[in-house]
């Protein structure tokens, strides 16, 4: 078998914006939950909560519309409990191709998902692919104590899969999620997401970008 077939011993997936394009979603419910409380929720506290688990983002906005007295476990639940209703109603459109892409993957490396998101919107995101069983480990950076960029997450998942992290391609399409991939030794591709799209320091820090999830192809990634 050619070196360049056995380059990598898995592909460890993103979530938000790499499989569903969930993000825009994330920030309706942000802003709703801002709005029901006389409060503006902007892009820029929407970028401040990207790549953080569930207790970081939950603290993050806390701090941010300066709700001291409201407990942060309860910002987290209410805003999951949104997110999830919008996968429930349909509200949450599958990335082009998705399935198809993480089942031919899967069909020659092992595949994982590891995701900032809350274990509930995993799930509503794999139900919503239609993906149950397709990956060897499923992985929130709720499960970790550092949310991205720290790499964390991507190394949990490597572990879950018994393989290390330096021989996984990472696919991403944020900067926190691009350094969280880099800082676990990973290989990493960056596919800009048009509903989010990727700050230049993501572009400068990924090893390579690819057009589209469609386009992704392990053996002809560039060393």
């Amino acid at each position: 078998m050619p070196d360049q077939l056995r380059r990598f011993d898995a592909v460890l997936f993103d979530m938000d914006g790499v499989l569903v394009d969930s993000e825009p979603r994330w920030n309706d419910v942000r802003v709703a939950y801002a709005a029901a409380r006389g409060l503006p929720w902007t892009r820029d506290d929407q970028r401040a909560c990207m790549g953080g688990n569930s207790r970081q983002w939950a603290l993050t906005m806390q701090q941010r519309l300066g709700l001291v007295d409201e407990p942060v476990a309860r910002i987290e639940a209410d805003v999951v409990a949104g997110v999830v209703g919008w996968f429930h109603r349909g509200g949450v459109e599958v990335i082009a191709g998705a399935p198809e892409v993480v089942r031919r993957i899967a069909n020659r490396w092992p595949v994982a998902i590891a995701s900032s998101a809350h274990a509930a919107v995993i799930a509503a995101s794999v139900d919503a692919l239609g993906l149950h069983g397709a990956f060897g480990a499923v992985t929130s950076a709720d499960e970790v104590a550092h949310g991205k960029p720290a790499p964390d997450v991507y190394l949990l998942a490597a572990q879950r899969l018994g393989v290390v992290a330096e021989r996984c391609l990472v696919v991403e399409d944020s900067a926190n999620g691009v350094l969280a991939g880099k800082a676990a030794g990973a290989y990493v591709v960056l596919i800009p997401n048009s509903s989010v799209p990727p700050t230049p320091d993501a572009f400068a820090a990924a090893d390579t970008v690819v057009a589209s999830l469609a386009d992704l192809d392990p053996d002809a990634l560039p060393s």
